[in-house]
């Protein structure tokens, strides 16, 4: 009887062992009350940030994208719209942080964690995309801008008013050279017309039926769009870029408070 006391004894004493005692919230250096406060810092700056990047995105999309239509490629609007969803998700994933930090929900703490990798993931892939483009674009402009011009233009109306509005912006005329635009089905049907009046130093009706340099502009306008569209780009990059790095820490820290909560006791 004594040896069966002593067996039982034993095997209650290593199962006791074996079960771990939950700790104080105020336990060990990254407690669960250090984390809450942190992570209620970071959804402010989070929310700020994100405020930011849908500002820069809806910025591109309202007024950078006028000329978006002469692009052989949709890649510099995926770009745009990708950092416009990024930070249109900081306001509500923000919201949800804090009503899973006050409710210690684990549920809602591995949702908000999910969406703020979703929100790297976004951020850092707009960025890549930028950087990428911005090496690209200048090649893709030289092989399509001048097909683009002579092929399209007074048959598609987005276009040819993305042409006049960047031939009276930069003050240029023709994608190459003004001299393209006599082999252009818009000089075809109209021959008395050598260039639209958009390449004019003064914009009358029909000025483009003189191409003097005191008339028109001769400048090809393909050098200032290529440098327009880079000198955006390398903006929107570095805000991709740089405002990725923000989700990863909210990530980290919420992934460690995630597995705190479960270990705690109030």
């Amino acid at each position: 009887m004594a040896e069966g006391k002593k067996k039982d004894g034993g095997a209650l004493l290593a199962k006791k062992k074996k079960v771990k005692p939950r700790k104080s919230r105020d336990a060990d250096c990254c407690s669960v009350n250090f984390l809450k406060c942190v992570l209620h810092i970071f959804n402010v700056v989070f929310l700020f940030a994100g405020i930011g990047v849908l500002a820069v995105g809806a910025w591109t999309v309202a007024s950078r994208h006028r000329y978006v239509a002469l692009l052989p490629t949709p890649t510099y609007a995926a770009i745009a719209y990708l950092l416009v969803i990024a930070g249109a998700l900081g306001v509500p994933l923000s919201a949800l942080g804090c009503c899973g930090l006050k409710t210690e929900n684990r549920t809602s703490l591995l949702c908000y964690t999910y969406f703020l990798l979703i929100t790297f993931i976004l951020e850092l892939g707009a960025g890549g995309l930028a950087y990428y483009y911005e090496v690209a674009v200048e090649d893709e402009l030289k092989a399509e801008l001048n097909n683009t011009f002579l092929s399209n233009y007074a048959l598609d109306t987005t276009i040819t008013n993305a042409v006049d509005r960047m031939q009276a912006e930069f003050k240029c005329c023709g994608a190459v050279r003004f001299e393209d635009w006599r082999r252009s089905a818009w000089h075809e049907h109209d021959p008395r017309m050598l260039v639209p009046d958009s390449c004019c130093k003064t914009v009358t009706i029909r000025c483009g039926a003189r191409d003097h340099p005191s008339n028109i502009h001769y400048t090809g306008c393909i050098r200032y769009f290529i440098n327009h569209i880079r000198d955006h780009l390398i903006i929107l990059a570095a805000v991709g870029v740089g405002m990725s790095v923000i989700p990863i820490f909210g990530f980290l820290f919420a992934c460690v408070l995630y597995a705190k909560i479960k270990h705690v006791i109030d």
